[in-house]
C-alpha cells in the first residue's frame, strides 16, 4: 500500500521532465511587465514578468544578459523569448529568458538615451571638458573604415584645402561586434604615437544598427580620455551618436570635418597678401614720415649755424654755473647758520651743567639723611638706657646683692616650698658671689 505514494522529489522531477520534454514550452515568446528585478553580483539577473491577472517568476543568465542594449527596470513593458522550465529545489516552474527588449520602443534606442543620460550626468558632454582644434595642424589622423566613401571625402577635402599636412588613415572597422574595440584601440594607439595634432573619427549614412559602433560607452570613454582633439563625422547630418556629444567637435559629414580640421590655404594666401599689402603701405608711411623729420631737422638752425648754437649754448653754461655755485653757497651759509643754532641750544643744555645740578642735589639729600638718622639714633639710644633700667631693678643679681639666695633642688628645679624637699636632700643656693652645697637637717613649716 505504501508504494503507491511519491516523495515530493520524484514528483518534482516528473513534472520537470514533462516540462522540459513539451516542445511547445521549449520556444516561448511573451510578453509582459517587469517587477522586483534584481541584478546579482555574479551578472545573472532575476525578475518576475506579470500581466493584469497572474505572474511568473524569471531568470536570464550573465551569458544572455550581457547582449542587452538597455538595463532591465521595475515598471517596464517588454518583449521575451525563452522557454519554460522547472527550478526542482523550490518545486516551482519559472521563464529562462533568452532574448528581451522593450515593448513600445527600440530597443537600441532605449539604450542609447539611458547612455546618454549616464555620460551627461558624469560630465562627458560638459563644454570646460572640450578640446580647442590647433589652428595650423601637422599631421591629421583619420580613424575609419579604408575601403569606405568617408575616407576619400576626407583626404580630397584636405589636400584640396591644405595641402601642406600630412594625412595618415588608421583603419577600423565601423559596423559589427568587433567595431567598438578596432575604434577603441585606434584612438588609444594614436594617442601612445603623439604624432597627431588632430583626430578625425567618422564613417558614411547608415541605419542605427549600422551606426550603433560609435554609441558604444568603451568609445565615449575613449574620445572622453584622448589627449588628441577628436572632431566626429558620423553618417549624415541628421544622425546623432553619443561620440558625437562627447567629441570636441561635431561635423554634420565627413567633408565637413576636414573643412573644420585644417584652414583654406587659397584663404591663407588671400590673407597674407592683404597683410603683405597693409604691412608695404605701413612701412610706406613710416619711412614718409622719418624722411620729413630728417629735412625738418637738416634745416633746423643747429644744423644751419653750428658754431654760433655753440658759443650761445657756452655762455649758457658759465650762466648756469654761476648760478650753481650761488646757489651751493647759500646752501652752505644755510647749514653754517643751523649748526651755529645748534651749537647754542646744545651748550645751554650741555649735560656736564645738568650733572653738577643733580650732584647738588644729592649732597643736600645725604645731609639731611644723616640729620634724621642722628636724630633717630639718639631717640633709639634714649629709648634702649631707659630699658636697662627696668631691666637692672628686675635683675635677681642685685637682689642677692642685699642677702638673697635662691635655692635649688639636686636636679635644678627652684625650692619655693618646704614641701618640695625632704631631710637629707642635697641643695644647692645660689649667692650673689657664689653658690653653697647643703644638706637639710630638718623641716619646720610656717603656717600664715
Amino acid at each position: 500500500m505504501m508504494d503507491k505514494y511519491l516523495t515530493v522529489t520524484a514528483l518534482t522531477r516528473y513534472i520537470k521532465r514533462k516540462i522540459d520534454t513539451d516542445p511547445h514550452l521549449k520556444n516561448i515568446w511573451l510578453k509582459g511587465e517587469i517587477s522586483n528585478f534584481k541584478h546579482h553580483n555574479r551578472g545573472h539577473m532575476y525578475l518576475t514578468i506579470k500581466d493584469d491577472q497572474t505572474r511568473i517568476q524569471a531568470v536570464m543568465f550573465k551569458g544572455n544578459n550581457r547582449f542587452l542594449k538597455f538595463t532591465p527596470e521595475d515598471g517596464m513593458h517588454v518583449l521575451i523569448r525563452g522557454e519554460v522550465g522547472v527550478f526542482e529545489p523550490y518545486g516551482q516552474y519559472q521563464l529562462y529568458i533568452q532574448q528581451m527588449e522593450p515593448d513600445g520602443i527600440g530597443s537600441l534606442y532605449l539604450a542609447f538615451e539611458q547612455l546618454k543620460e549616464k555620460l551627461r550626468k558624469q560630465g562627458y558632454f560638459a563644454p570646460e571638458h572640450k578640446r580647442s582644434l590647433p589652428p595650423y595642424p601637422k599631421h591629421i589622423g583619420v580613424i575609419t573604415s579604408p575601403t569606405g566613401a568617408a575616407i576619400r571625402d576626407i583626404i580630397t577635402t584636405i589636400q584640396r584645402r591644405y595641402p601642406i599636412a600630412q594625412t595618415t588613415v588608421i583603419p577600423v572597422l565601423v559596423q559589427g561586434p568587433q567595431a567598438a574595440d578596432t575604434i577603441v584601440r585606434a584612438i588609444e594607439l594614436a594617442n601612445v604615437s603623439e604624432r597627431f595634432d588632430v583626430l578625425i573619427i567618422g564613417r558614411g549614412g547608415g541605419s542605427i544598427e549600422e551606426l550603433w559602433s560609435f554609441n558604444e560607452e568603451a568609445v565615449a570613454r575613449a574620445i572622453f580620455h584622448s589627449k588628441v582633439p577628436i572632431i566626429s563625422a558620423i553618417g549624415h547630418e541628421t544622425d546623432t551618436t553619443i561620440s558625437d556629444f562627447v567629441s570636441d567637435l561635431r561635423a554634420p559629414t565627413p567633408t565637413g570635418a576636414a573643412e573644420l580640421a585644417v584652414p583654406s590655404m587659397q584663404e591663407l594666401i588671400e590673407r597674407i597678401e592683404t597683410l603683405k599689402r597693409s604691412l608695404q603701405r605701413i612701412m610706406k608711411e613710416s619711412l614718409l614720415r622719418h624722411r620729413q623729420s630728417l629735412q625738418h631737422l637738416q634745416q633746423s638752425y643747429a644744423f644751419r649755424y653750428p658754431a654760433q648754437l655753440l658759443l650761445q649754448k657756452e655762455q649758457e653754461l658759465d650762466h648756469h654755473d654761476e648760478r650753481l655755485k650761488k646757489e651751493f653757497q647759500n646752501l652752505l651759509d644755510d647749514q653754517r647758520e643751523r649748526v651755529s643754532q645748534i651749537e647754542a641750544r646744545l651748550h645751554i643744555q650741555h649735560p656736564k651743567r645738568e650733572l653738577n645740578d643733580a650732584v647738588e642735589k644729592l649732597k643736600q639729600i645725604v645731609k639731611r639723611n644723616h640729620r634724621l638718622m642722628s636724630q633717630i639714633i639718639e631717640k633709639k639710644s634714649f629709648e634702649l638706657s631707659a630699658s636697662i633700667d627696668q631691666l637692672s631693678l628686675l635683675n635677681p643679681l642685685h637682689i642677692m646683692k642685699r642677702g638673697f639666695a635662691i635655692p635649688y633642688t639636686s636636679d635644678g628645679t627652684v625650692v619655693s616650698s618646704v614641701r618640695q624637699v625632704d631631710e637629707k636632700d642635697q641643695l644647692t643656693i645660689h649667692v650673689a658671689d657664689g653658690r653653697l652645697d647643703c644638706e637639710v637637717c630638718s623641716i619646720e613649716e610656717e603656717t600664715k
